[in-house]
């Protein structure tokens, strides 16, 4: 939907005319690059990065490898392909606050460059993404981008994500492979990047463990100070963009005391290694861009580019002053790009193409330009029309259209056509300083000098399929240990012409958008795939990625009914749920039989609890529900009474106090690194293979480990009073075996169950032993009255 007038209010006091204005001010200080590496969307070292953008100048770009599909959400439900989506569009808002350009080596969902989960090996790394396709689009990255600086966040020694060393690998790998003419497949002219940093401080913390010290400190990078014009220390700001990666939980407050140096050892130096600072041995302004580039007959022009910058920077705030000469110097650089010798061109064009764009935008706002584009609807089916609206505060300025191919202008209205390309959730780049289409480019004229920048649309609109649908779920599991052999879900928008394509023997009707499907009472345990038709021709369905901190995204997708059929029988009686928004394991528990009753803030309490027979706790909720803190106690004696009380994983920040919140003390494992089984078919051994949860009712075999997605789980328990009995042991190659991952305690007449198995996660991936190991977890015996027997027992307690 458009923005509605309170949104655009919103939106319009985040743009402060000086503000921005002190920023685009700054570039002009500097013709130096610095491109950050790091393997997810908020590996990224904002507080340093914001120094040496937007105090220094210096041209910033971030090279990352995946979208971050493996990590965890924690605003949402989204997983894997769609949190990718996601956390691309919180990448994109960190990067504007930066003015940092975005380059993915993974270019779509389905690329193999995927965020596959933790890994603890850089070789394991290479060998899933590709290791030579995935340099190969490193090399392109870095020969588009030519950056002076690569710098990759985390060093390649064991305790680190494998993720991270990979790309600490690649950085060295690139930086030869890049400069190499011989380097296949990769049509693009050679650059030779100067320079390469490596993090001089430990990358250990709550989730790493380097096992080796950094290398020594050669340079200091000092990003301390504040920015004039807003007050905000460099620190604060790069907490700012930090603050969009909002799945990750990021953002941190930093007060002005806080130390923001930085020690980096260069590693690699193609221009010598005697520096105080990043730009030492490099062309740090245009001044000194002739002379590095042995270009003298661009000496004079350049070096009055120069003042002229320096002038414009001097000026502030005096908009006319400032306009004026940078009006000046982008008149010098246009000749300069034309005089250009053939010899310097490689190392200078670049340079002077981004000072074109920085000086363009100094003048859009030394002259006050403030311009909006919107469409009146935001979401285009192929073939539909919407209307453009155009406001300007300034009427010399004229605007055209850059829009996709497919899309075109008709009186007015914006139209797209049959064959229009559906909108990319995944783009490969994103350039804050050079919108991609669709966008508005603006031209105006600035103390006599042709100026063109470019307008986003105040709501980027997206083109979706012409054979949309939308389900209100689109995977279920079915119980053939129960009766029923049925399953419905609702189709809403266009739902006519509609067909589900079934095996033999199933049964589908469908009446106003409501689809009926009955399996036959013989059907197989499996995973089942059925496509939906419309009109005979695949329909496809749409995720909507909205959230208020992030640009609109949709990924579309064919639209498919997946069924798990899965054997779990059930000794449940009433199971209580109490999540945080993060995990649908209520619903999933619901859907294999279970009487689940799912408790909203507020509605856990000691008589509510007597209500019970078992009580799940889904992860991150003692982080966000501070009734579960409110009310341990009345857990404990709830358990003590007869209660089973499970507890999914959570992470040692999740106010997880490990002698109040377990019956006993249960201690989270710190760093992650160390306590989890990233391989997803490790073996797992029983320490008691005659226990109750292993057996029964379900009898969890060695096929129920088998499918599943990521990884066995984290967040580990490190140690654990002796009331809690251990009862699975796994481990990663070459490590020593885990014992915390499912532990069983009886308290009382009750029983705590604990487990870092990452149950909710293969339950959306439909893996079936996660059913029926679940339903064992949940399974509190079988006699009838037992929930009246502990409500008694309470009142005697």
């Amino acid at each position: 939907m458009p923005l509605s007038d309170q949104e655009r209010i919103a939106a319009h006091k985040q743009h402060v005319r000086m503000v921005e204005l002190w920023r685009a001010l700054q570039p002009l200080k500097s013709t130096v690059s610095f491109m950050n590496t790091g393997a997810h969307p908020d590996d990224e070292i904002s507080e340093m990065l914001a120094a040496i953008g937007l105090r220094d100048g210096i041209a910033l770009s971030y090279a990352c490898a995946n979208r971050g599909e493996g990590g965890q959400n924690d605003i949402g439900t989204e997983a894997t392909e769609n949190l990718g989506v996601l956390r691309t569009a919180e990448m994109e808002k960190a990067c504007d606050v930066l003015n940092m350009r975005m380059y993915w080596l993974s270019e779509n969902a389905e690329d193999d460059i995927f965020d596959f989960g933790f890994s603890k090996s850089g070789v394991e790394t290479l060998g899933k993404w590709g290791h030579q396709r995935m340099l190969k689009r490193f090399v392109e990255i870095i020969r588009q981008e030519r950056p002076d600086i690569i710098s990759p966040t985390f060093l390649n020694i064991p305790g680190q994500h494998g993720h991270h060393r990979a790309m600490t690998q690649a950085a060295f790998e690139v930086m030869k492979a890049a400069a190499d003419p011989d380097f296949p497949d990769v049509d693009l002219p050679c650059w030779t990047v100067k320079k390469l940093y490596l993090p001089a401080w430990s990358g250990a913390g709550g989730a790493y463990d380097d096992e080796v010290p950094p290398p020594p400190a050669t340079l200091e990078f000092d990003g301390n100070g504040e920015e004039e014009v807003t007050g905000w220390s460099w620190a604060q700001i790069g907490e700012q963009s930090r603050a969009f990666h909002k799945t990750q939980g990021m953002g941190r407050w930093r007060d002005y005391s806080t130390n923001n140096i930085w020690p980096l050892h260069l590693a690699e130096s193609t221009v010598g290694t005697e520096e105080q600072s990043l730009s030492d041995n490099l062309p740090r302004d245009l001044s000194e861009l002739a002379s590095f580039a042995g270009a003298p007959a661009l000496a004079a022009l350049l070096d009055k580019a120069h003042d002229h910058c320096l002038d414009a920077i001097e000026a502030f705030p005096n908009r006319a002053m400032i306009g004026a000469a940078a009006a000046q110097a982008l008149k010098l650089l246009r000749k300069a790009q034309e005089e250009c010798p053939e010899a310097a061109r490689d190392e200078v064009l670049h340079r002077l193409q981004r000072k074109e764009l920085q000086l363009a935008k100094v003048l859009e706002l030394s002259e006050g330009v403030v311009a909006s584009l919107r469409l009146s609807q935001d979401q285009l089916k192929r073939g539909d029309t919407a209307e453009i609206t155009f406001e300007c505060n300034r009427d010399a300025v004229r605007y055209e259209l850059d829009l996709p191919d497919g899309w075109s202008v008709q009186e007015g209205r914006v139209q797209v056509s049959a064959d229009a390309a559906t909108s990319d959730p995944y783009p490969a780049i994103y350039k804050p300083d050079v919108l991609q289409a669709p966008c508005a480019k603006l031209q105006f004229t600035s103390h006599g000098v042709e100026v063109e920048t470019r307008l986003a649309f105040e709501v980027e609109p997206v083109v979706l399929p012409s054979h949309v649908v939308e389900l209100d779920e689109a995977n279920f599991v079915l119980n053939s240990a129960l009766a029923g052999r049925s399953l419905s879900f609702a189709v809403s928008g266009n739902a006519s012409g509609l067909a589900l394509d079934v095996p033999d023997g199933w049964q589908v009707r469908s009446d106003d958008g409501v689809f009926q499907l009955t399996l036959p009472d013989d059907v197989a345990d499996g995973l089942y795939e059925l496509p939906i038709l419309q009109d005979g021709e695949p329909a496809h369905t749409v995720h909507v990625v909205s959230y208020p901190h992030v640009s609109q995204r949709v990924r579309v997708t064919a639209a498919t009914i997946r069924v798990c059929v899965v054997e779990a029988r059930l000794a449940a009686q009433r199971v209580g749920y109490v999540g945080s928004g993060n995990d649908r394991v209520g619903k999933w528990l619901s859907d294999i039989g279970a009487d689940v009753v799912e408790l909203s803030a507020g509605e856990l309490s000691a008589q509510r609890l007597q209500e019970l027979d078992t009580l799940v706790i889904g992860i991150f909720a003692f982080r966000n529900r501070q009734d579960l803190h409110d009310g341990i106690e009345d857990i404990h004696d709830w358990v003590k009474a007869g209660g089973r009380l499970i507890t999914l994983y959570h992470r040692p920040w999740d106010r997880w106090d490990a002698d109040k919140l377990p019956l006993k003390r249960l201690e989270i494992g710190s760093p992650s690194l160390r306590w989890r089984v990233t391989d997803e078919n490790a073996e797992v051994r029983y320490l008691n293979p005659q226990h109750d949860l292993l057996n029964q009712p379900n009898p969890i075999g060695e096929e129920d480990w088998a499918s599943w997605h990521k990884e066995r789980g984290l967040y580990f328990a490190k140690s654990w009073d002796e009331a809690y009995e251990p009862l699975l042991e796994m481990a990663d190659p070459d490590e020593a075996p885990h014992k915390g991952i499912l532990l069983s305690g009886a308290f009382g007449q009750g029983q705590h169950i604990h487990t870092s198995l990452i149950l909710h996660h293969q339950m959306e991936k439909l893996v079936p032993g996660a059913f029926r190991l679940m339903a064992n977890l949940v399974s509190n015996g079988s006699g009838e009255g037992e929930t009246s027997q502990r409500a008694e027992a309470l009142e005697a307690g």
